[in-house]
């Protein structure tokens, strides 16, 4: 009988507990605020995204203006173009920052979340992002200046290409020049011949060698540097123009045919370009 009277007891006590208003009350401000803390913390939870998106987007805009910083201490169009690149990059990344920072305004503004550390975060991004800013243009600026000075340094570049190609033109024509009146004061010419050829030739008119209106395809040209040894054909050889006789010598060859030796080029070709040799 005690043990039933406990439990009925324990049934009554039961019962009243879940009927006291109280109780009741307390039990739905618990879930009351057990709401308003979820949402707050959901509040914070999308505010800290936000604002670790924007710390990412700073972090990408301190390397892009590292490597404008390396880009810089180039030279050439290629430095500038990575400089360029880079401040494209800086320029979409900090328009991506502006969004994100407005949302998270918004997001504060909308929040019921009372937070002035948060706001204090929110004017340092914002600062933050205005000294990007300024960096930029000052990046732009010095862009603009280093395209200037590279177009002038083009054209210089151009002006000296043109030069040093007029030089080329210029050093080529002389060359030129050069070897032509080189290749004349080293040429020469012979011919040798009977008495009659030489006549039919206009080679000896008169009694004298050479007139001015004598055949000259009848003569050989010669290089004096590299040609040092005339054949004659011929066991009879007698020389009609005027050479020093110590430039030269006359051998005969197997067949006693004379070959005519110049020892010294330059002094045998000084009196005269021309060689007429008789033979018979």
């Amino acid at each position: 009988m005690l043990i039933a009277a406990a439990c009925l007891l324990a049934l009554v006590a039961c019962k009243q507990k879940g009927n006291d208003p109280v109780q009741e009350a307390l039990l739905q401000q618990r879930d009351s605020l057990t709401r308003i803390i979820e949402q707050k913390d959901n509040e914070i939870d999308d505010m800290m995204a936000t604002m670790n998106d924007i710390q990412e987007g700073f972090r990408a805009i301190n390397e892009a203006e590292e490597r404008v910083t390396l880009a810089k201490a180039g030279e050439g169009s290629t430095s500038v173009e990575r400089i360029r690149e880079n401040i494209e990059f800086i320029q979409g990344q900090m328009q991506q920052n502006r969004e994100l920072i407005s949302k998270l305004r918004n997001q504060l503004r909308q929040s019921t979340v009372k937070g002035d550390q948060l706001r204090r975060t929110l004017e340092s991004l914002t600062q933050q992002l205005e000294e990007k800013d300024v960096q930029l243009r000052q990046l732009q600026a010095e862009l603009e200046a280093k395209d200037v000075q590279i177009g002038e340094l083009n054209q210089q570049v151009t002006t000296l290409s043109t030069n040093v190609s007029n030089l080329k033109e210029e050093s080529s024509q002389k060359s030129q020049t050069i070897t032509s009146q080189d290749k004349q004061l080293n040429t020469a010419w012979f011919a040798y011949g009977t008495k009659k050829e030489l006549k039919d030739q206009r080679i000896i008119e008169d009694g004298k060698v050479l007139r001015s209106n004598f055949n000259r395809d009848y003569f050989t040209k010669i290089d004096i540097r590299v040609d040092k040894e005339i054949r004659l054909y011929s066991r009879s050889a007698k020389l009609l123009t005027a050479h020093p006789q110590s430039s030269y010598t006359l051998l005969q060859d197997a067949n006693k045919q004379y070959i005519l030796r110049i020892t010294n080029p330059q002094l045998f070709w000084s009196t005269s370009k021309y060689l007429v040799v008789l033979v018979k």
